[in-house]
């Protein structure tokens, strides 16, 4: 068999997800060897431009966009991602093969003091680069700064000591992934901060006619995650939203039955629209559907789809 080439960011968490998927594939296809399974590492926009807000540079693509175009060259064979950094829209040619069981989609604090947010004076600092972070934090406690910080987990953990911020809020699958778990100063619930769409999810993508990669890549999906993410983004698709607009949804299984809590927030970002829906799982691109369209009428024109 010829090589087959692996494509993903050159992070540490990045090469730590590929790393996951590359074992995955290994015990899963017990033919392939480990010398045919080859890893190339892309640099993508949303690397390069790092001290730059993604909004301003087109959109959270960015960090696919590359990879993707390398996966339809032909250069790479497969690509992995997190998944919550994917658009809810795929090239035509593209398709999710698998998704890998969910890590823990919770979003926590790095931090050395904080033990209840919600009692944070005035002028607290967190660092944060995302606008429904930094709106849910605000919600639970108004008197909190939130500032803007990119980078990968170990750029930021260093603007946490440089810019002598309070504390800086990251996925707990990405700090838990790098064994960076001794950092963690305070995690939230679900109920308190509703993660981002897919946070917790390694996606791995292939050609949709390679017929060979989907059978490999077949073999490493988790049935319950792939249901979660499809509701999810379905969800997200029908919100049409960008990378600016602040949206949280998690999808949990229980018993076959889906369940899907979402939480849009305004243009203005001064309102939210909660809403929880539940079905079969079997079920999970109409749960989305239903959640999208329910999140856009109670948002009415506080919201615009762009």
């Amino acid at each position: 068999m010829k090589k087959i080439t692996i494509g993903s960011r050159g992070s540490k968490l990045s090469l730590a997800y590929v790393a996951k998927v590359k074992n995955l594939i290994l015990e899963k296809s017990k033919d392939l060897k480990d010398s045919e399974l080859v890893i190339k590492t892309i640099k993508t926009s949303g690397d390069i431009h790092s001290d730059i807000k993604l909004s301003e540079i087109g959109g959270k693509n960015l960090f696919c966009k590359e990879i993707e175009e390398n996966l339809l060259e032909n250069n790479i064979d497969i690509a992995v991602h997190s998944l919550k950094d994917m658009e809810s829209e795929q090239h035509k040619n593209l398709m999710i093969g698998a998704y890998i069981k969910r890590n823990d989609p919770r979003d926590v604090l790095i931090c050395n003091k904080i033990e209840n947010f919600n009692e944070l004076s005035n002028g607290a600092k967190i660092g944060s680069s995302s606008r429904r972070r930094e709106l849910q934090l605000k919600k639970i406690n108004k008197n909190v700064s939130v500032l803007n910080i990119r980078g990968n987990i170990d750029t930021r953990i260093k603007k946490l000591e440089d810019q002598k911020l309070d504390a800086i809020i990251l996925a707990a699958a990405g700090v838990k992934s790098l064994k960076l778990e001794n950092k963690i100063g305070f995690v939230f619930d679900t109920n308190e901060i509703l993660p981002a769409v897919g946070q917790g999810i390694i996606a791995v993508q292939c050609r949709r006619d390679d017929e060979l990669i989907k059978s490999i890549i077949k073999k490493i999906n988790d049935t319950k995650t792939s249901l979660c993410a499809i509701a999810e983004r379905k969800m997200l698709k029908m919100i049409g939203g960008d990378c600016e607009t602040a949206i949280g949804g998690l999808a949990e299984i229980t018993n076959d039955n889906l369940t899907l809590k979402a939480q849009l927030f305004s243009d203005e970002g001064n309102e939210s629209f909660e809403y929880n829906f539940s079905g079969r799982d079997i079920d999970a691109a109409i749960i989305g559907e239903t959640v999208g369209e329910k999140l856009l009428n109670l948002a009415g024109n506080k919201f615009k789809i762009r």
